[in-house]
């Protein structure tokens, strides 16, 4: 697998080059050196040409630290500094050379010989007409110049640009120098008689060579040692010697990482597992993780249901915490699970990471790696408890927690509520809001009507905690009967009187005065004492019906039994009940106009 990082540096050498190429265009021209090729070659072969401009052929008669005395055949010897030979310290007395003729004679009257231009002249020849661009030669490095390296090659000075030097990043070229290595010829310019050379294509084309041959020899599940070449966010690059496979973080380890670098450090040994190979693309697949077991493999063994075991909180979400069991091994408490009695919105609430806690497994799917935790359940079930404590029908105390419209939750114990319904508040009244009998802080006594431990709910009731005084209506009403009474709520039909035992009676707007009453509110106020005669007494309905227009000494049996039939056919159906449409409290009665 090629790294994007070699991508990256392909796009940048190809760019490097043509700068570089330019450089060597200037820099190696031999188009100013006079005569052909071949007649500088042929000049060679006669002693007796002592023309200047021409390739003699010599003999190294002396050697001196800072060059040799070469004898070409003229009434004296010419110098050649040792800088010209490749290797001087081999050069010895004797030795045949050809030498370019720069001068037949200087200033001192001797001539002025060049072993390096004969060396180039000949070797330019040889690779021109016997090599040609893509023939491999050996390079020996001679020194840096602006670019790249000046390379002998057979003689000649060619040019190898940096950015042809290595495959990869060259960090410091004089490394190179000195050193003699295979480089490919891939330009040959006739008209400046100029030469360019490659390291770098003859090393891709060997790796491609081994990168092929090493991964026809791969299979899945091998094991292979490698060394780590370049960290990334998803992973690591390993050099397999000659090929690259990418390590996933998701198969460095059986545990949580959140980088590679956690686990990883670019030139560190290891072996790695092969676990794909995509020989048309060239890529291979590793994993460090899978040359131990899948710890997941037992877990149902090692860790049953309702077992407890101890972990490290790794990680949080608003939803739950996840905590690392064994490496590689990590379950969830969801934030329903970390409390009994108490609502947590966030996990971060209750937990933190880094924290050791101890919890039981609730669930375990293998296939999708998921482990369910419970936090509470440590301890039993406090509601499961409550209901063994106190049975339907025991009489508790407590305080109103809270209030909502439709009850009142009054704690027991232990941060555990039960709920008083609306409906359940009176036996003579129709409660509509809660407040109406309750305040948040007020201490009552209530029964246990019901309790559910799985739904976590407990009802209550208030009026069950007090007998029903409806039981013995009759005793305590009669037709007939004076009564006395509080005004408690005033409606457009009538009037409710507050009698004892807490029981309403309704003052129909037509039992008010015996002459005509368009609104209730002429004639009566909440908080009015009023006294009135029972008119009716209805058990099922659980209605008593009250006239004020009644009470008088002489009212006969008949009297009584048409106001009893008027006070029925006025009646509409709903209005012996309080309604919150139809009843207005005395404080909303200020201001306000009652049609």
């Amino acid at each position: 697998m090629v790294s994007t990082d070699n991508k990256q540096n392909n796009n940048k050498n190809t760019n490097n080059m043509a700068e570089e190429n330019k450089f060597a265009d200037s820099f190696l021209d031999f188009s100013n050196i006079p005569g052909s090729m071949d007649e500088l070659l042929a000049s060679a072969q006669s002693t007796n040409a002592f023309t200047k401009g021409k390739i003699v052929a010599g003999t190294v008669v002396a050697k001196r630290p800072d060059g040799a005395l070469v004898d070409i055949g003229y009434k004296a010897e010419g110098f050649v500094p040792a800088g010209e030979f490749l290797k001087f310290d081999e050069v010895a007395v004797g030795d045949k050379i050809d030498v370019y003729l720069e001068e037949i004679e200087n200033r001192n009257n001797m001539p002025e010989l060049s072993l390096e231009k004969a060396n180039s002249i000949k070797a330019w020849n040889r690779i021109t007409t016997e090599y040609g661009e893509g023939y491999v030669v050996k390079g020996f490095m001679r020194h840096r110049v602006k670019g790249g390296i000046m390379v002998d090659v057979e003689g000649f000075p060619a040019f190898l640009p940096g950015s042809q030097l290595d495959v990869g990043p060259v960090h410091n070229m004089d490394d190179y120098i000195g050193k003699e290595f295979d480089v490919k010829i891939i330009k040959i310019n006739q008209d400046r008689r100029n030469i360019v050379v490659s390291r770098r294509e003859l090393l891709e084309e060997s790796l491609r060579e081994s990168r092929s041959k090493l991964l026809s020899e791969m299979k899945v599940d091998d094991l292979r040692k490698g060394v780590v070449k370049n960290i990334t966010d998803f992973g690591a690059f390993i050099d397999l010697g000659g090929v690259d496979g990418l390590l996933h973080i998701t198969d460095i380890s059986w545990g949580r990482i959140s980088h590679p670098s956690e686990v990883l450090s670019v030139g560190q040994e290891l072996e790695v597992v092969i676990i794909g190979i995509d020989k048309e693309k060239e890529r291979v697949s590793l994993g460090l993780k899978q040359k131990t077991r899948n710890p997941w493999d037992d877990v149902v063994a090692k860790y049953p249901k309702g077992s407890k075991i101890k972990g490290r909180v790794v990680n949080i979400m608003p939803y739950g915490a996840f905590v690392e069991i064994e490496t590689g091994v990590e379950g969830l408490i969801h934030v329903s699970e970390m409390s009994w009695t108490k609502r947590i919105s966030k996990a971060s609430d209750v937990l933190s990471i880094g924290d050791e806690v101890e919890a039981v497994v609730l669930d375990i799917d293998r296939d999708s790696r998921k482990i369910s935790l419970g936090l509470r359940q440590k301890e039993r079930n406090p509601w499961e408890v409550l209901a063994e404590k106190y049975p339907v029908g025991r009489r508790i105390k407590g305080k109103v927690r809270n209030m909502t419209s439709y009850g009142a939750f009054v704690e027991i114990e232990n941060d555990i509520d039960g709920m008083i319904h609306v409906s359940d508040m009176s036996w003579t009244r129709k409660i509509n809001n809660p407040n109406e009998v309750l305040k948040p802080g007020m201490e009552v006594e209530a029964v246990i009507l019901d309790i559910n431990p799985e739904q976590q709910r407990i009802s209550l009731g208030l009026k069950q905690a007090e007998n029903d005084p409806w039981a013995n209506i009759d005793e305590l009403y009669k037709v007939g009967d004076i009564v006395k009474g509080k005004v408690t709520k005033i409606a457009q039909f009538g009037a409710f009187v507050e009698l004892s035992n807490k029981i309403d009676g309704l003052i129909h707007i037509s039992q008010l005065s015996r002459d005509h009453v368009d609104k209730v509110k002429d004639v009566l106020n909440v908080g009015d004492e009023v006294e009135a005669r029972v008119i009716k007494v209805d058990n099922d309905e659980r209605r008593i019906g009250l006239s004020i227009k009644a009470v008088g000494e002489n009212f006969s049996p008949e009297d009584l039994k048409a106001a009893e039939e008027e006070y029925t056919a006025a009646l509409k159906p709903g209005e012996a009940m309080v309604d919150m449409g139809e009843v207005f409290s005395n404080e909303s009665l200020a201001g306000l106009k009652l049609d």
